[in-house]
């Protein structure tokens, strides 16, 4: 695995996002879920947190405000359904805005390998026309940013 984002849909509902970083799945796994770290990467370039709650526990609720160029913002929100630290997190996710459509779980896997953290997210979307909008949009390159701006936070973090 690279340090580049492999995107595949395996099935007709699934979207699923591969990258590798170089650090402990223990940090990658603390990027991914507490607020002072996600308000430092999530999201595209030009796009930044400024709503980021986050009750990590099973059945507590997130939810994430993004505001990027010219004002425009974008909400989500969700569900903890499973949390195994530092190894899997898995949520369920919905977008403010109703193109996106419907309700998805997300699934993250974390391996380390040699100090590499190899994170497979799974996306499964309520059905495959639903799964085909989202491919639409420019995921991939938001997703993409979003992880280059995660790998450099975590060179910074291993520096210090």
């Amino acid at each position: 695995m690279s340090n580049t984002l492999k995107v595949t849909t395996p099935t007709a509902r699934e979207i699923v996002l591969t990258r590798s970083f170089n650090a402990r799945r223990s940090l990658v796994f603390d990027a991914w879920t507490k607020p002072e770290l996600l308000k430092r990467w999530h999201g595209a370039r030009g796009w930044n947190l400024v709503v980021c709650d986050v009750d990590l526990r099973v059945d507590g609720a997130w939810r994430f405000v993004s505001q990027g160029p010219d004002g425009a913002s974008m909400g989500q929100r969700g569900v903890y359904r499973e949390i195994v630290k530092p190894d899997r997190l898995v949520y369920t996710e919905s977008f403010d805005d109703q193109s996106y459509p419907g309700v998805c779980l997300v699934t993250h896997e974390f391996v380390e390998r040699n100090g590499e953290t190899t994170v497979t997210s799974t996306v499964q979307y309520p059905s495959q026309e639903a799964r085909d909008i989202v491919l639409k949009y420019p995921m991939e390159r938001g997703v993409g940013e979003g992880y280059d701006r995660l790998a450099a936070l975590l060179a910074e973090m291993a520096s210090h």
